[in-house]
Formats: C-alpha cells, sequence, structure tokens
C-alpha cells in the first residue's frame, strides 16, 4: 500500500509512504473505505510525524473493565493519533508484581500475555509502570523481586518502565526506599504530585459558588518541593505528572534552572479549561488535581511555551455514566482524553501562536518517549529517504526488517481539520469529557503501527483500491 504526497513533519518536504498491508492487521476504519485490497491512498495536505507517545494512561483492565478495557482502548489510542502508551499501576488488584489475580497471574502477567491468551493483535503498543508501593497502600515499598525480571532487556514484549504509586503522591514513610528501588534498576520515579484528604474542586470562587469544598494549590506544591529537593539529594530521576497550578510551574522551572533532575507533564484539559468550565460541564470536568483558576490555566499555557513543561499526557480515566451522574460532590475523579488530546493540545497551543506544530510532536511523542526509554519513535530511527521519480522522498517502512531498522511508529494528521467532538462516536467504552460539542481544529487521519496501518478515518475519494485498478484496465 501506498500513501502518496504526505508532508513530513519537521523538514516541511513531501515524502511517499510505502507499507506492507499485512493480513493479521487490526484495521480500525471510520469510513469504511479500507480494506485489505486497498492499494493506494492519496494523502496530499497531510502531516505524516512519529506517532504519539502518552506516559498516563488508565485502561481499567483487570477489574474494572465495564468502563475501559485492552480493546477498546487501545483503540481510542489508535483513534487518537497514539502509538504507544504507559498503563498505570491502578489496577484491580494493583500492578505491583505481587498481588494475584482470581487465576492466580499478577496484573504483569496478565497485560504482557493479553494479545496472545485473547487472540488480537492490538493497534497501539504499551509498556507497564509498576506501583511504587505494595496494593498502592503507601505502607511498604513493592518488592523488585516481583517485577525487575519484566525490565527491558528481559525479552518482554510491554516492559515495566516506570515505577508509580499513580494517583497517590508516594508516601512519606516508603519514599527512600521507593528511591532506593528507581535507583537500583534505573527507573524513573512518576508521582502524582498532589496530596489532599478532602474536597471535590479547586480551592477559589467556583468552589465557594457551588458549595463545595476546595482543594489548595498547595496540595501541590507540597509535593513538588518535596520531590525537587528527593532530587537534588539524591540524583534520582523525577517525573511530576499533571501539573496544574502557577507555584508548581514556577517550582518545576528554578529546579531545571538549577540543573536538577526534574521533568514534568501537565494535560490538555489544563491547557485549555479551568474551575470556571465546572459550571458548564458539572463532572465531566471533575479530575485530580482538581481543574485550577484561570490564572493557573495561564500559568500552564506559558510553562508549555517556555519549555518548562517536558511532554503533555492525557491521563485517560474512563468511568461509567452512572458513576459521572452522581454530581460534582460524589462522582469519581477523572476524564477520557485519547480521542480528543492532539486536536485539543492543536488548537489551545499551535493555532493561538503559543508553539509551533513541530514543537507539539515533541511535547506528545518525542519527550514521552524518552522518559519511557523506548527510542523507537525517535526521528533519527526512521528509515531513511530515498527519492523517487517524483522527486519527492519516498519513506519504505518495510525497509527496517532487512536493514536492522526498528519498527515504525507514524501518525498521519490534518493539523486544520475542523471537527465537532461527539461522544456517541468514540472508540472507548467512556464518554466522560468535558469537551462533548466542543469545535476543534486538527485531527488524526490515520495511524500506522510497526509499518501498517492500524486506524484511518480518510475518505473513499482518497483511496484507489485494487478492485478499482482492475476495473480501470478491463
Amino acid at each position: 500500500m501506498r500513501l502518496l504526497g504526505l508532508t513530513d513533519w519537521r523538514s516541511g518536504r513531501p515524502v511517499d509512504l510505502v507499507l506492507p498491508q499485512a493480513a493479521d492487521s487490526a484495521l480500525i476504519d471510520e469510513t469504511g473505505a479500507m480494506s485489505a485490497e486497498v492499494d493506494q491512498i492519496d494523502a496530499s495536505g497531510l502531516v505524516l510525524a512519529p506517532a504519539l507517545v502518552d506516559p498516563h494512561v488508565h485502561l481499567r483492565d483487570p477489574g474494572q473493565t465495564d468502563k475501559e478495557d485492552m480493546v477498546t482502548g487501545t483503540a481510542a489510542a489508535a483513534a487518537g493519533g497514539y502509538g504507544l502508551i504507559l498503563l498505570m499501576p491502578n489496577t484491580r488488584p494493583a500492578m505491583d508484581g505481587r498481588a494475584r489475580m482470581a487465576d492466580g497471574r499478577t496484573v504483569i502477567d496478565y497485560l504482557e500475555t493479553y494479545e496472545w491468551d485473547h487472540g488480537l493483535h492490538l493497534p497501539v503498543d504499551y509498556a507497564l509502570c509498576v506501583a511504587a508501593t505494595q496494593d498502592r497502600a503507601g505502607r511498604q515499598a513493592s518488592n523488585p523481586d516481583d517485577w525487575s525480571g519484566h525490565l527491558p532487556g528481559h525479552g518482554w514484549v510491554h516492559p515495566v518502565v516506570a515505577i508509580s504509586d499513580d494517583g497517590s503522591a508516594v508516601t512519606d514513610q516508603t519514599l527512600e526506599d521507593v528511591v532506593a528501588n528507581a535507583r537500583e534498576f534505573d527507573l524513573p520515579i512518576l508521582d502524582h504530585c498532589e496530596h489532599h484528604e478532602h474536597g471535590q474542586v479547586n480551592l477559589g470562587a467556583v468552589s465557594r459558588q457551588l458549595g463545595l469544598e476546595g482543594i489548595p494549590a498547595s496540595t501541590e506544591t507540597a509535593i513538588i518541593h518535596r520531590d525537587i529537593e528527593l532530587a537534588e539529594r539524591t540524583g534520582t530521576r523525577v517525573h511530576l505528572q499533571h501539573v496544574s497550578t502557577a507555584g508548581g510551574f514556577d517550582a518545576v522551572r528554578r529546579a531545571k534552572a538549577r540543573g536538577l533532575s526534574v521533568t514534568c507533564e501537565t494535560a490538555p484539559h489544563y491547557l485549555a479549561l479551568c474551575d470556571e468550565d465546572l459550571l458548564r460541564s458539572g463532572s465531566m470536568a471533575k479530575m485530580n488535581p482538581p481543574l485550577r483558576s484561570r490564572a493557573d490555566q495561564q500559568a500552564a499555557l506559558e510553562a508549555v511555551a517556555d519549555g518548562t513543561v517536558d511532554m503533555i499526557a492525557t491521563d485517560h480515566a474512563p468511568h461509567t455514566a452512572a458513576e459521572k451522574a452522581l454530581g460534582l460532590k460524589d462522582a469519581p475523579n477523572g476524564i477520557i482524553g485519547l480521542e480528543t488530546a492532539y486536536a485539543v493540545c492543536n488548537q489551545v497551543l499551535v493555532k493561538s501562536g503559543l508553539i509551533s506544530h513541530d514543537r507539539l510532536i515533541e511535547l506528545m511523542s518525542l519527550a514521552p518517549a524518552e522518559l519511557m526509554g523506548m527510542h523507537r519513535l525517535l526521528p533519527e530511527n526512521l528509515p531513511s529517504h530515498k527519492a523517487n521519480n517524483t522527486d519527492h522522498p519516498r519513506l519504505e517502512s518495510d525497509q527496517h526488517s532487512d536493514a536492522g531498522q526498528p519498527p515504525v511508529d507514524l501518525v498521519i494528521m490534518d493539523p486544520e481539520a475542523r471537527w465537532k467532538v461527539d461522544p456517541s462516536r468514540f472508540h472507548s467504552k467512556a464518554r466522560n469529557t468535558p469537551f462533548a460539542g466542543a469545535e476543534l481544529t486538527g485531527r488524526v487521519m490515520a495511524t500506522i503501527r510497526d509499518g501498517r496501518l492500524v486506524f484511518s478515518r480518510l475518505p473513499a475519494s482518497r483511496v484507489i483500491t485494487r478492485e478499482r485498478i482492475r476495473a480501470w484496465t478491463d
């Protein structure tokens, strides 16, 4: 299969892409236009880039598959342009390498063999983040004997590449032991940089208007300052998850100026929304950390623009409609984001002029891959361009097998496409998004994993099948 007329994301040059379309490829097609008989696609005017990488995803499998599962979650990721996602450890049981499922397996074992056990080829690759403490309870550090055999280099398809207690900050009582584990096995600590016992929404005028208990910014900044001190004292790689406050961004900015090993992420919703949006979206905009003030939202945008923010993660957190219908006080925290992240970020960051589209790809693809130590998506590892007789470079993705190249994960985007978010059309099981009905600019048109087309919403007018070619030549 050939994709013709693409624009390379960084050089701006036109490229033709030749794909090996294997019979076992799992193609998610929104248009009904694709089949194994596709011969050629007109992709002129679209942008070719490394597939997106998400370092913070909840797929609820195992334990809460009424909300999401591996099949629906990876389909949502493919539809959002992702080639690789990092699965957080708040599964049931927790992904600590020790807790056992009903069948006696650990969650790590379950996820490692998921495709084999179910006879599937999932459209998106994934890596694993092990729990920092046993059962994520914050009382005792997880035992490396339970998970160190699953690190990269041990032959696993879905290795453990980071350590975190996910929605809970690593507790003070376990911090030293968790740091020792991370340093021994050269894993970054991904810390939920926030701790609070009470509250539903950000403390401020909106919380008072809603009559809800507020969560102050200090719940975030206190953990950030603690973790920065940890990085300075021990040299441990600390990555701060979903930073949301002006004070938090300032602290990270100062730490980087001092050369400390600290990185951070924020999420599309902290860039596009503030706590005032709770008045419109209600529990669909309830999350942890909460949406902050408009001033904090502006600080998040500035932190992306000046390079304080290293990457963007969705924190994709599916919930059922019944749970979110409980209202702001009682509904669980979290929103989904895999299928809207690129468009939201393209609109609020690129179309506003804050950053270039190239920089957005770095934030959503290259930097997360670097954090996870999975470099196969970096530009220097892509197959070399070859000139063809149309004077376009030609990128043959099946070359990697013969030339020692790694697998190629790519995304095809239309940064100018305008579309309206309709959650009923999501591939995710969940619908808990504050962006329902939003008009967004920028859309993923196709996703390629290991050189094979796994998702497409390209229109039929751009597709030439072998059947059509035969009809023309008869």
